[in-house]
């Protein structure tokens, strides 16, 4: 099964948009789904229903940050944090150009944090049919980003 798969998978199964991206990466980096999915459980919906960075996009961050991170004194930290933050910024500039927006609330056409809207989103079929795409998409520009 590649990463796409898998992650949508995981979204399949329940978890959040960037719990399911991160837990497709972060076993290649030390990260174990256990701490994987807790650490990615606030990042949803746009970071907690506030519609904001999509979830899919926050969990590639984290991708990103596994790989390319400081995390020792005197370490280099212009190079390692530029290149981080490059990649981040790459990141998001492909997934708004294949999907329009970076903004879970724009995605959607939605606020998730109103419950009425949040029912008409899931009576609509939003989140099996859009965010599964979402998902998708920024393993896909990851895998690409973050090859060797």
């Amino acid at each position: 099964m590649n990463r796409s798969e898998l992650a949508a998978d995981y979204f399949a199964m329940g978890f959040n948009c960037a719990q399911s991206v991160l837990c497709a990466f972060g076993p290649e980096y030390g990260l174990d789904e256990y701490s994987a999915l807790r650490v990615a459980t606030g990042f949803g919906s746009g970071m907690g229903r506030l519609c904001q960075v999509c979830g899919a996009l926050t969990g590639g961050f984290m991708v990103i940050g596994l790989k390319h991170s400081r995390t020792q004194v005197g370490e280099e930290y212009k190079v390692v944090t530029e290149n981080a933050y490059h990649l981040v910024h790459e990141l998001a500039t492909r997934f708004e150009g294949r999907n329009g927006s970076t903004i879970c609330g724009e995605l959607l056409g939605v606020d998730l944090n109103d419950p009425e809207q949040r029912l008409r989103a899931t009576e609509a079929g939003l989140f099996k049919t859009r965010c599964p795409k979402y998902i998708r998409d920024s393993v896909e520009i990851l895998e690409d980003l973050l090859r060797d």
